[in-house]
């Protein structure tokens, strides 16, 4: 089944990376390919310095988490939500 996100603010670790990332985003759409991604990220501790730069990556991407991001309960219900129609539409998509 699928696990869980990290929440925002959490810093990663590509595989194959040189530079960590912290991801501002989870379930971003690419423009150019309409694929879903489960995270977007931008380079840390630079942050964002141009909107088309941002990094689109899968959870199985990471290599090492550095820092777990800001959690509360509205996130905390925010990532449930999010799990359980992730969960869905891979459900959904399993049956056709």
């Amino acid at each position: 089944m699928f696990k869980k996100f990290l929440p925002i603010g959490s810093v990663v670790l590509l595989k194959e990376g040189k530079k960590k990332i912290m991801i501002c985003g989870r379930l971003q759409v690419s423009a150019d390919t309409n694929r879903i991604y489960d995270y977007c990220g931008c380079l840390y501790p630079e942050g964002i310095l141009k909107h088309d730069e941002l990094i689109l990556f899968q959870h199985d991407s990471i290599e090492r988490v550095y820092f777990i991001g800001f959690q509360d309960q509205e996130g905390l219900e925010f990532d449930e939500y999010v799990t359980r129609k992730v969960e869905e539409k891979m459900k959904e998509q399993m049956q056709q």
